[in-house]
C-alpha cells in the first residue's frame, strides 16, 4: 500500500506510464512469401506483444513483408529494465533484415539483404565488449554467405560493428537455430559452426575486433547447444 501511494505521488494528472513488453509471439501464419527456409512454417504476418499491464498489442505487417523466424526474442537492449523484441523481417522482394520492436512498433532495423529468398538467422544479444551497450549477432545467409554480423543497439538505432566470415548456424529446412551466446567466463562468446559443419566455433568481440577459435568437433545441432552449457 505504501509503495502504491509513493508511486501515485510521483505521477501527475495526464502523465502516461510507459508500457513494458513481457512476452511476444508470432501470429497469422502465411504463405505469401513461400521461401520455406524453416520448413513448412516459419513465415508470419503479425507479432503479438504481451504487456506488463496484462493487455496485448498486435502489430500486423503490410503484404510486402513477413516475419521469417522461429520465435521473437526478448532482450533489454537499452538498459532501461524493460525488454525490446528482436525479430527477423523479410521483404517479398528484398529478403531479410533484423528488426527491433517495442510496444509502439518498429524501433530500428538493419538494411534488407537486398535479394528475395535471402535470409538471416539470429544468434542472440549481449553486451559483448563490456561498454554498456548491447550487441546483436546474426548469421547473414547461413546457407550461402555464412557471415557472422554484429550490430550495436545504441540511442534507438542499430550500428554495424563487425563481420566474421566462414560461420553458420542453420541448415535449410531446420525449424530450430542451434547455438547462441554463452557466458562461461568474463567475456560472452558467440557459439556457431564453422563453414563445412566440421567444427564448433566460439567468437569473442573485444576492443573493436572479433576473434574466432575452434572449441570442438561438430556432430549435430546438439553440439552447439552443449557448448552453450560450457560443456
Amino acid at each position: 500500500m505504501r509503495a502504491a501511494l509513493i508511486l501515485a505521488a510521483l505521477l501527475w494528472p495526464g502523465m502516461v506510464v510507459a508500457e513494458a513488453v513481457v512476452a511476444a509471439r508470432y501470429a497469422d501464419p502465411t504463405d505469401r512469401y513461400g521461401h520455406r527456409v524453416l520448413g513448412a512454417g516459419g513465415e508470419w504476418g503479425a507479432l503479438v506483444l504481451g504487456l506488463d499491464d496484462g493487455t496485448t498489442r498486435r502489430i500486423t505487417l503490410p503484404e510486402s513483408l513477413v516475419f521469417e523466424d522461429i520465435a521473437p526474442r526478448l532482450a533489454d537492449l537499452d538498459g532501461d529494465g524493460a525488454a525490446e523484441v528482436i525479430v527477423v523481417e523479410s521483404s517479398l522482394t528484398q529478403g531479410a533484415r533484423l528488426a527491433v520492436y517495442g510496444p509502439e512498433g518498429r524501433i530500428a532495423a538493419t538494411p534488407h539483404i537486398g535479394t528475395r529468398n535471402r535470409w538471416l538467422a539470429l544468434v542472440g544479444a549481449a553486451d559483448l565488449d563490456g561498454d554498456g551497450h548491447v550487441e546483436i549477432a546474426y548469421i547473414d545467409r547461413p546457407h550461402l554467405n555464412q557471415m557472422l554480423r554484429i550490430w550495436r543497439f545504441r540511442d534507438g538505432a542499430l550500428g554495424h560493428v563487425a563481420d566474421v566470415p566462414g560461420l553458420t548456424n542453420h541448415k535449410i529446412g531446420w525449424d530450430v537455430i542451434p547455438g547462441g551466446i554463452r557466458a562461461c567466463g568474463e567475456t560472452p562468446e558467440i557459439i556457431t559452426a564453422a563453414r563445412g559443419w566440421q567444427h564448433v566455433v566460439a567468437t569473442r568481440y573485444r576492443g573493436g575486433e572479433a576473434v574466432s577459435v575452434v572449441i570442438g568437433d561438430y556432430s549435430g545441432p546438439e553440439t552447439l547447444d552443449d557448448a552453450l552449457a560450457c560443456r
